[in-house]
Parts: structure tokens; sequence; C-alpha cells
């Protein structure tokens, strides 16, 4: 890096603290020079009367371009707003990268899945307009810009580049929603064309389904609306183990957030039980963001390598390990 850089820190709630701290320790022994700006986010902060995301914690990560987020509580229903769809409208994160991979460890039905799924972030029916036609007869519009997929196609490809992969597949039903899903289709093979290092190709949603649970392997780097990003990323990460081992980011023009997916899991908050893997790979992503490649694969080697050997694993992994046990593991094996 040369310098360090400032990295805006959102512990959040529950687990979040403890396994930001196991995070944080491992990220110091690689050698990753990060000046850690620590801001509140999440319920903790709603009942304060703070906000779900305080101003400050926004303009922090505005100012840092790069936060590491640890989950936060949504209340289901009534309540507060997500801290992530907070971030996600104000930072115009528009890109939800989740790369689903098999780790040692992990007993899945596959065992050699590598891929990255990239999400539109902002549009498709997730922009919220929908509306009663009648008094039983609700409607909602599926919003599909080329500026909105041309950007995500971009940053897919330029993901897929920087990341030295090969093939990106777009992801659509435009056999169906011809005007709609045809126009991220078409956004994504115009940007193609400024990518002719890179393979790509296209598909139907139904047809990738039935694919990744026949064939997951054969997949590289898949870019999708928001709704089929949204469904297909956790049938992804249940390929590979479930949310517990996901990492996640949201990236915008001007910040990117990288966070666990999982749950805040306020019944074992403050045991040290948390299994801090998927906050770590979310580490791991972030570090390869700013250019630390060979930070990121020395502590994703690390990691595999405390997974493979199964002395040191928490209790979901049926170990006995405390969370900070398992951060010491990884550690070890990276001197």
């Amino acid at each position: 890096m040369g310098h360090k850089q400032t990295v805006t820190l959102i512990p959040g709630d529950g687990i979040g603290p403890e396994i930001s701290a196991a995070v944080t320790k491992i990220l110091a022994a690689s050698g990753a020079e990060i000046d850690w700006d620590t801001h509140e986010g999440g319920e903790a902060s709603a009942l304060a009367g703070k906000g779900v995301m305080p101003d400050a914690t926004i303009q922090s990560i505005a100012t840092n371009k790069i936060s590491l987020k640890g989950p936060t509580t949504t209340p289901t229903g009534g309540g507060h707003q997500s801290a992530n769809v907070t971030l996600r409208k104000r930072l115009d994160l528009y890109a939800n990268v989740r790369p689903a991979k098999s780790l040692p460890g992990y007993k899945t039905r596959f065992d050699n899945i590598d891929m990255i799924i990239v999400r539109e972030n902002t549009e498709d029916t997730y922009a919220g307009v929908e509306h009663m036609v009648a008094p039983n007869v609700a409607q909602c519009l599926k919003v599909i810009t080329w500026e909105g997929s041309e950007r995500v196609a971009k940053c897919a490809f330029e993901m897929a580049r920087k990341l030295k992969r090969k093939r990106v597949t777009c992801v659509h039903k435009a056999n169906i929603h011809k005007l709609s899903d045809g126009l991220f289709l078409k956004a994504h093979e115009h940007v193609a064309k400024e990518f002719p290092d890179l393979t790509f190709d296209s598909i139907i949603v139904d047809n990738l389904c039935m694919q990744l649970v026949t064939r997951p392997e054969e997949f590289d780097v898949l870019v999708l609306p928001n709704l089929y990003g949204d469904i297909v990323s956790d049938l992804c990460a249940g390929l590979v183990g479930g949310l517990g081992v996901a990492p996640g980011a949201n990236i915008g023009s001007t910040g990117a957030v990288f966070e666990a997916v999982h749950g805040s899991a306020p019944d074992i908050a403050g045991k040290g039980l948390a299994n801090p893997t998927a906050l770590l790979l979310s580490a791991v992503m972030m570090l390869q963001h700013m250019g630390e490649l060979q930070k990121a694969e020395r502590i994703e080697k690390a990691l595999h390598a405390v997974l493979a050997e199964g002395k040191h694993l928490t209790r979901d992994l049926k170990g006995a390990a405390s969370t900070m046990q398992f951060a010491d593991a990884i550690i070890a094996k990276m001197n």
C-alpha cells in the first residue's frame, strides 16, 4: 500500500463486535496497513435515537471510500429501516457482489465451486414502484434502465479482469420480458465489446438455476438484475455451506461496503461462539478491492489450512474453539 488506508469499521449488532475484533486482528497479522475509523450502525444505534445509520457513519464511508461492516439487526414488520438498505440508497451502492467458493471442512454436494455473483442493487422490482390498481389488484413495476444496467455490467467485467477470471455470464429472462430484461442483456452485450480478453455469454435464469444444482463448477462470473440476483446469490451460498460462510460487498462509484451476509445471532452474542469466516472472507474481498491481492491470498490460504486441519474450529463446525481461538489459529498459519 505504501501508506495506511483509513477504513470505516461498523462492528454492528449481536455477534458483530466479536467477529469484527477477530477479523481486524487477522488483518493486522497479515501486514495490511489499515487505520480503523470506528462508527455506530444498526439496531443499537437506532434504539439510542441516533438512527440505524447515523449521518456521521455515512460521512465517514463517503470520505474513506471503503468500509467493513459487521451484521446488523433489522426487525420484522415495524421498526427501523434496514441498515443495509439505508447504506445502499444513501451511498448509491449499485452492485451487490457475492462470491461462492467451496471451502475445506464444509461438506456439501459439490467441492469445486468458485464463482462470483454480481447483482444490480438499485432497480428492478426492488425500486418499490407498486400500487393498488383496484381493491383486489396490486401492480409492481419492473424498472430497468440502460444506465443502471451498463454500470453494473462494467463493474462485473472490471472485477473479472482484475481477479483474472475468464468468463462473464449475463443472466436474464429476455425471452419473456423482452423490453426490460432485453435492455439489461443489450447493455451487457455492449459493454462486453470493451473486454475482448474475457469470454461473454448469456443464459435464461430458469436454465441457470437448473444448471447451478447439477454442474455449478461450470460458472465463473454471473451478473443479474436485482430480483434474480437476490435469489441466485442465496442459492449459490447454499451450494458452498450457507450464509455463515458467505462474504459480500455493496459497491458504488464513490465507495464500497464489505459485509458478512448472515444475521447478528443475538442468542450467542458475547459468548465467544461465533464463526468469523464470512466477515473474514468479506475482508479478503476488501483487500482485493484495495489492490492488496497478495495479503488477501495469504489470509485465504491460512483460513483454508485451518478448516482443512480441523483442530481449531468453532462450534458450528463441530469444533470447540472460541471465536478468537479460531482467529489465532489462522494467524499462526500465516507465520
